[in-house]
This record gives structure tokens, C-alpha cells and sequence, in this order.
């Protein structure tokens, strides 16, 4: 008898809930930040000024842009970015990680170093590879549209 073929969307859901909470029990490197605002922040770290637009952000986070308006309307409150209007088209509002971001963004940094070494133990790096290339198949997934 053949094995079973992996049940996908029930392993990814098992997957994220673990992860949610393992992260969750380190509250101390979360202190006064959600995870959808480390997502921003490391946005932000991986550009050369530490900057990128709304729209940009958007994109790379899968999400609307309203919802990047609203995060980081936030999180100037909270002081960790800027919110500034670009200097070639003032119709766009470019986001910039103040210090304080920076530092949020370190602290959870070092618990992902952690998280990310436990995930891939036991893995050798071209079986990481086909990991990674499969989850960002996953990532791109378009409702209504067929891979054939």
C-alpha cells in the first residue's frame, strides 16, 4: 500500500498555530509589538535606507495597502517608524524605521535566529531549498486561478 499523500493545508495550519504560540511564549522579545509589525520592520531592515513605500511594503507582505496605512499609523504612535511623503511624488507616503523600530526589529531578530534553527534541524540545505521554493509557491497562491 502506498503512503498516504501529506494532508498540506492541515500540516500548514498545525504549522502556523505552533509557531504562533512558540513565539507567543517568548513575550519578552514581542514587548509592545505584534508580528504583523515585525513583518514591517523587517521590510524595512532588508532596504538600503532602511525605507520603502507603502505600496512596497504591501506587496512584499501579501497584504492591501490600507492595511500597511493603518499598521504604520500605528506604529508612528508607538514611534518605531516615520511617516513622510516621498520627495520625487508627494502623492506617495514613504515609511522609515526610526531607532526604536531598529531595535524592535533586533530583539525579535534573535528570536527568530532561534525558531529558525530549531525548524531546521535535521534538514540538509537542499531539502531546505525545496521547503522554502515550496512555501513560496504556497505564498503566491491566487484564489480562482489554476496551475496546470
Amino acid at each position: 500500500m502506498p503512503p498516504a499523500k501529506p494532508r498540506f493545508v492541515q500540516l500548514l495550519n498545525r504549522a502556523q498555530r505552533a509557531l504562533q504560540r512558540w513565539i507567543e511564549l517568548r513575550p519578552e522579545s514581542w514587548e509592545g509589538i505584534s508580528a504583523a509589525q515585525v513583518g514591517l520592520l523587517f521590510v524595512l531592515q532588508s532596504r538600503h535606507e532602511q525605507s520603502a513605500a507603502i505600496g512596497e511594503v504591501a506587496a512584499e507582505l501579501g497584504v492591501a495597502p490600507a492595511a500597511v496605512t493603518n499598521l504604520s499609523k500605528r506604529m508612528q504612535a508607538a514611534g518605531m517608524v516615520e511617516r513622510l511623503a516621498d520627495e520625487h511624488d508627494a502623492r506617495l507616503t514613504r515609511l522609515h524605521m526610526t531607532a526604536a523600530g531598529a531595535a524592535a526589529s533586533a530583539r525579535a531578530g534573535e528570536v527568530l535566529v532561534e525558531l529558525n534553527a530549531r525548524l531546521s534541524a535535521g534538514f540538509t540545505p537542499e531539502e531546505l531549498q525545496v521547503v522554502a521554493r515550496w512555501l513560496e509557491q504556497a505564498a503566491t497562491l491566487e484564489p480562482g486561478l489554476s496551475r496546470q
